[in-house]
């Protein structure tokens, strides 16, 4: 079983698929009883996991009736968001930072899981990868390059490249 924090993530994720919108609301503190944790719990996990590097967008209202909406972002064209993603990038990106732009990647279906896993463990984020360290400009320029390179090759659906050599 996860943590209190992953049955969090899940059960908002469960309500956007639900609702088969592209966002949910919700009260903080209707969310804090069901987990009987804190509202500050909540805060953590809209935070740290529905981030817009994740493709979410969070708007929230305190006070008496207060609430919280999640909003995710509408997909758009593979170029346009790799595009996007390259001029949204800092040059001081932390490792939980870089993996969900992976992610992204990845639940976008820009990149494969073979090619998720290969970036992972070359940007230092993966789970083979904690013996070599990168500095954030480092980890920030080598996945700026990286979209780069995925934004000039071509795209062909159902699998890989043929002759991408």
């Amino acid at each position: 079983m996860g943590s209190k924090s992953d049955l969090i993530e899940e059960y908002l994720l469960d309500l956007l698929r639900q609702t088969g919108s592209r966002g949910v609301e919700i009260r903080r503190v209707d969310l804090a009883n069901l987990f009987r944790c804190v509202p500050s719990q909540i805060n953590y996990v809209l935070q740290t996991r529905f981030t817009p590097e994740r493709g979410f967008i969070i708007e929230s209202r305190r006070g008496e009736g207060g609430y919280i909406r999640i909003i995710r972002m509408p997909k758009r064209s593979a170029d346009e968001m790799l595009s996007n993603l390259v001029s949204s990038l800092n040059d001081q990106l932390d490792r939980r930072q870089v993996r969900d732009y992976l992610r992204r990647l990845y639940e976008n279906e820009l990149i494969s899981r073979r090619e998720f896993n290969i970036m992972a463990e070359s940007l230092g984020v993966g789970r083979k990868a904690q013996s070599f360290q990168l500095t954030r400009r480092q980890r920030s320029e080598l996945l700026k390059r990286f979209i780069q390179i995925l934004n000039w090759l071509p795209r062909k659906a159902g699998g890989d490249e043929d002759n991408a050599l």
